[in-house]
């Protein structure tokens, strides 16, 4: 839920017409609506963070990986922590786990047919 949102976010700066400025190991970007965001790249590791105008609050994603396996933390624009764990194990076949930021425990299976 929480990527959703965090694509949802990246997907309406877009379409908002949004602007970004920097490297590409730091870029920080606005839209028309007053939102923001920041991605700074450490190695393995992403920084994320932003500032949701709806919301009137800020959010924040932490990514980092290992081999075939990715960790990522972050808060929500309502305050809430999340977490979520995923392993690659290659050709489409995908498995996560974690935390939504209302506490939820969820786990996924995906292949190339579809998730479950």
């Amino acid at each position: 839920m929480k990527i959703l949102a965090f694509a949802f976010f990246l997907l309406a700066c877009s379409s908002a017409h949004a602007a970004c400025y920097g490297s590409g190991n730091f870029k920080s970007c606005y839209d028309n609506s007053g939102n923001s965001y920041t991605v700074q790249k450490f190695g393995n590791q992403t920084v994320t963070s932003g500032y949701n105008s709806n919301a009137g609050s800020s959010w924040s994603q932490n990514s980092s990986t290992y081999g075939n396996t990715t960790y990522q933390n972050g808060t929500s624009s309502t305050g809430g922590s999340w977490n979520q764990t995923i392993q690659n194990f290659g050709n489409g076949n995908t498995y996560r786990y974690g935390s939504d930021s209302q506490g939820n425990s969820f786990s996924q299976s995906c292949n190339s047919f579809g998730c479950y």
